[in-house]
């Protein structure tokens, strides 16, 4: 089996070692900067080794690959250290602070010829996947009007415990670094590069953070297509969710993992394939959701594609050859996203339209 070392005691707890044990690798090492913590969690989730040197783990023979599950502003230091040991690298979003910090991570990486994936699980979701290959396939014609929206009250109530660096914009926070990457990546796998940007980024409850708990973004993609990116974690009101895209020919939208498509010919659910199926969701362990934070993944609703993800990293570290599931993001998309997310971040302080060139 493939050794792989977990770097984080949250998510990397929550989901990564129990997907990287669903996708046939074995987790070996966990790292964190808490001792007590980190020997707990490593405990909890029987990963043999527990510490809080990333240079004991790097030197293990039998690690041969690391998932990053730590703040953004760490994800350089971290990545830059695995990438010199040679040990193939799976980095969460958001990928960096900015694109410069992630183009360097992305130049070593390359350099160094090892595997690198970004954490975009929500490519392999049944929904997105589906609905993705829907419009490639030219199902609604020429996509011509994109919406995505999601408004839940995670931050509404005084005192919501989440990451720290969720409230710090300088070091790569807010929700749009946490959940606005996600978007950014669902409308590039979905609609093509992006043309520019014109942002907003607000705060709805009272918390004194530096970064945002709210965001909104019109977009238009290099193909023509005008959107707009919505979200909030601070709405008190009923959950908002809705990913639907308009063309020339009809238009798809997902609700969650069902996928309904309206045209000529009247309005329908469409099967989702055999091969955009992953596995239903596993909640992590009840005792170990404490934080707000924790309860935000108390579905275990990224299990399934995040398996997916780590089942493509392990096939690739291997040389097998992957067919199209759909392809991972590299760190290569996460330079990518992070152009976009700094104009997103330049547009919203300049009140302008940001353009990103080709």
């Amino acid at each position: 089996m493939t050794g792989v070392a977990v770097i984080g005691t949250g998510f990397g707890t929550l989901t990564h070692a129990r997907a990287l044990r669903a996708a046939g690798l074995d987790v070996v090492a966990l790292v964190g900067r808490d001792a007590e913590r980190t020997a707990s969690r490593a405990e909890r989730f029987d990963i043999p080794l527990a510490s809080t040197s990333l240079d004991e783990v790097l030197a293990m023979p039998d690690v041969a690959a690391v998932t990053i599950a730590t703040p953004p502003h760490t994800h350089a230091a971290i990545a830059l250290a695995a990438i010199s040991a040679r040990k193939h690298v799976m980095c969460e979003k958001p990928f960096a602070r900015d694109a410069a910090e992630a183009h360097a991570i992305h130049k070593a990486a390359e350099k160094a010829g090892v595997v690198h994936l970004l954490g975009c699980e929500f490519r392999y979701g049944s929904g997105q996947a589906l609905v993705a290959r829907l419009v490639a396939e030219g199902a609604i014609g020429e996509p011509r009007l994109a919406t995505f929206l999601l408004h839940i009250p995670l931050l509404a109530g005084e005192g919501s415990e989440v990451p720290d660096w969720w409230s710090q914009a300088s070091e790569g926070g807010g929700w749009l670094g946490a959940q606005g990457s996600h978007v950014v990546d669902q409308v590039r796998t979905t609609l093509g590069e992006f043309a520019g940007v014109s942002g907003a980024l607000i705060n709805l409850a009272d918390h004194g953070w530096t970064a945002e708990d709210t965001f909104t973004v019109r977009f238009r993609t290099v193909d023509g297509c005008d959107g707009v990116m919505q979200s909030s974690a601070a709405d008190r009101g009923p959950f908002l969710i809705t990913s639907r895209i308009a063309g020339t020919r009809g238009t798809v939208w997902a609700e969650g993992d069902t996928v309904k498509l309206a045209d000529e010919d009247g309005t329908r659910t469409v099967e989702v394939p055999d091969d955009l199926v992953t596995a239903p969701a596993e909640p992590p362990p009840a005792d170990t959701l404490v934080t707000a934070y924790d309860w935000l993944h108390s579905t275990g609703i990224d299990v399934g594609p995040y398996t997916r993800l780590f089942e493509t990293f392990r096939d690739l570290i291997r040389g097998t050859p992957i067919d199209d599931r759909p392809a991972p993001a590299t760190f290569a998309d996460g330079v990518a996203a992070m152009r976009v997310m700094d104009a997103i971040r330049r547009s919203a302080a300049d009140g302008t339209w940001v353009g990103l060139a080709k």
